[in-house]
């Protein structure tokens, strides 16, 4: 039998390739999902690799402190990519969205992404894993104030949930950075408000995107690969002005002699986070939102283990205990939402039956 998409397109190949894939969910499914897994969690390790880690050894070694640079990187590299895909497509390359919108996306945009990088430098990755898994309130609030959304109790009540794992792991330990471990107590303590009011930027500034971007699909006849482009157009404007304004073009360039190694990392980083997105659309295209959620909660589990395990992060029991009640509040909320969708589907399956 053939696999139908959830747009209900079913395409035709001759191919036996494609035919397997056709006739495999199981296989589309461990692609999807291994792709979304393996290329966001390699976008994870290398962000810490670079903003956390000395390049170099000895008196030489030192670390990468122009963080709009690699903002600039991405964009540069997934613009690309979405102008192929629309010329692949054949879709219009002309707007549809008024530019100021993409303009505000990509000004937020810039801004989430380079708070999420700088703060590696002031707290570890797992807090930053965790700080994303957070953001569940702030697009709430930010549907409530640009859409007009309502939230059920439940949905409040675990979002609270998933905050309060998240804050006892920032109580229950250590959390600086590689870099920063041998502060003092008043030191490591100023490092870590750094950190988190990092974090907080990136929470205010993600939510904002989200939610307007979902906006603009809703208001706009657009395409995905049209808004990345327009998008990630005008993040390529905004980072090369904090770029010649506050300068990091040439010192990036210079660290790059210094490092070689700084390339292939900065540069699969780039195309990590753009071709993570390739499997993110693939995932819920062919199995929807909820399965998309699963597999992001388990891709920030995997990660924060990796970087535990690699780096040496020091973790209490506590803040084990605060991560098992982040992450339990993720999946159930994914859980509840494959309740509803099947409750939908036995609803609207009833009332076609029903209709003579």
């Amino acid at each position: 039998m053939e696999a139908t998409p959830l747009n209900g397109n079913s395409p035709s190949y001759s191919n036996s390739l494609y035919a397997m894939w056709e006739r495999s969910p199981a296989l589309r499914l461990s692609v999807c999902c291994g792709g979304v897994v393996l290329l966001l969690g390699t976008y994870g390790f290398l962000q810490e690799r670079i903003m956390a880690a000395p390049y170099g050894v000895g008196a030489a070694a030192e670390y990468f402190k122009y963080t709009v640079f690699l903002v600039f990187l991405n964009r540069v590299v997934s613009c690309a990519f979405a102008f192929f895909m629309v010329l692949v497509k054949g879709e219009s390359i002309k707007n549809g969205p008024p530019l100021w919108k993409y303009a505000a996306v990509s000004v937020s945009n810039v801004m989430a992404t380079t708070c999420q990088y700088e703060a590696l430098k002031f707290v570890s990755f797992p807090v930053q894993m965790l700080g994303k898994s957070s953001k569940m309130v702030p697009v709430m609030g930010w549907g409530i104030a640009i859409s007009g959304k309502s939230y059920k109790l439940l949905d409040w009540l675990i979002a609270l949930a998933v905050t309060g794992g998240c804050t006892i792991f920032l109580i229950g330990g250590n959390i600086l950075s590689s870099k920063e471990q041998d502060a003092g107590k008043s030191e490591g303590l100023v490092l870590a408000s750094i950190g988190l009011c990092l974090m907080l930027g990136y929470l205010a500034c993600d939510g904002f995107t989200s939610m307007f971007q979902e906006k603009i699909f809703k208001d706009h006849n657009v395409t995905p690969y049209n808004q990345m482009l327009y998008v990630n157009l005008f993040s390529i404007l905004v980072s090369c002005a904090a770029l010649v304004a506050f300068g990091g073009f040439p010192q990036s360039f210079a660290f790059a002699a210094r490092h070689p190694m700084f390339i292939p990392d900065a540069l699969l980083l780039s195309f990590s986070a753009t071709f993570g997105q390739v499997f993110i659309y693939s995932t819920i295209f062919w199995f929807g939102a909820l399965v998309f959620a699963a597999t992001m909660n388990l891709r920030q589990l995997v990660s924060i283990l990796i970087s535990v395990g690699y780096y040496s992060h020091p973790v209490t029991w506590l803040q084990w205990t605060g991560v098992a009640i982040c992450f339990s509040g993720l999946f159930l909320k994914t859980y509840l939402g494959h309740l509803a969708y099947k409750e939908k589907e036995k609803k609207e399956g009833n009332e076609g039956k029903a209709t003579p």
